[in-house]
């Protein structure tokens, strides 16, 4: 049996993008014969995204669900929901707005697959990636973001911050627990599974600014959120001495409570 990908898409109104963006999910993954499911997370939407998707998994989409979160809303708890929801062997998180390309969710499919790694992760300002109306004032403050977790971390890696990655099963339950309620989960993840010892490969990726409805991402909000995740993984890479670090061809080893 091959492999399944879930792909997990967190929603808060967004009745007017998200045709287009499972229409597209969809199709290249089914052409690349890449089995699947695309797990819809209904963020407290008032504008009807549930139905929408819904009647789409009876007309067009059959790999596609809902799965409506019943907690307090937000895009990391959004994406908490998914992740505690999705039945795949590996999962992907992307934006229902279809900023990440499609085409790029195959690449990284293909590329875990080929390589064997935990983890892919996109780069949107390497060699091979691009950004298409990409807020100015946003990118230099992704910029100088991504420079300082570099240097923190000593990551070769320049877009942590990018949502649209990949992860294996066990990467996901071996970053447990998750504290971010908001877009710092994009940043949690991953730096947790570099922490705790998990592969990853990189890929380049295109990101295109949205045509429909409003960003949710709020720059002055999310400072200190930032900061919070940021301090809190690099004080476990420091001071953890290696407890929570992924035992070499097995799941991330863990302190015993008894100790």
């Amino acid at each position: 049996m091959s492999d399944v990908l879930s792909v997990v898409i967190p929603a808060h109104n967004e009745a007017d993008s998200i045709p287009t963006a499972l229409r597209g999910v969809y199709a290249a993954l089914t052409a690349a014969g890449v089995e699947h499911e695309i797990v819809v997370v209904d963020d407290h939407c008032s504008d009807g995204t549930g139905d929408v998707v819904r009647a789409l998994a009876e007309s067009e989409i059959p790999t596609v669900r809902v799965v409506v979160n019943q907690g307090k809303g937000g895009f990391g708890l959004a994406v908490r929901c998914g992740l505690d929801n999705f039945t795949g062997d590996a999962v992907a998180v992307m934006m229902a707005d279809l900023s990440d390309s499609p085409d790029d969710l195959v690449a990284f499919w293909k590329t875990m697959q080929r390589e064997g790694v935990d983890c892919v992760f996109g780069t949107r300002f390497s060699k091979g990636g691009a950004t298409f109306d990409y807020p100015v004032a946003k990118l230099r403050i992704n910029r100088v973001a991504n420079f300082g977790i570099r240097v923190l971390f000593g990551l070769r890696y320049d877009d942590i911050t990018n949502a649209f990655k990949m992860y294996r099963r066990e990467v996901i339950d071996g970053v447990q627990p998750l504290l971010s309620h908001h877009f710092n989960l994009t940043v949690e993840i991953p730096l947790k599974a570099v922490v705790r010892g998990y592969t990853y490969a990189v890929v380049p990726n295109s990101w295109t600014n949205r045509s429909h409805g409003e960003s949710k991402f709020k720059v002055k909000e999310m400072g200190s959120r930032y900061a919070f995740i940021i301090l809190y993984c690099l004080l476990e890479r420091m001071l953890s001495r290696g407890d929570y670090r992924r035992a070499p061809g097995g799941a991330s080893t863990r302190a015993s409570g008894n100790q």
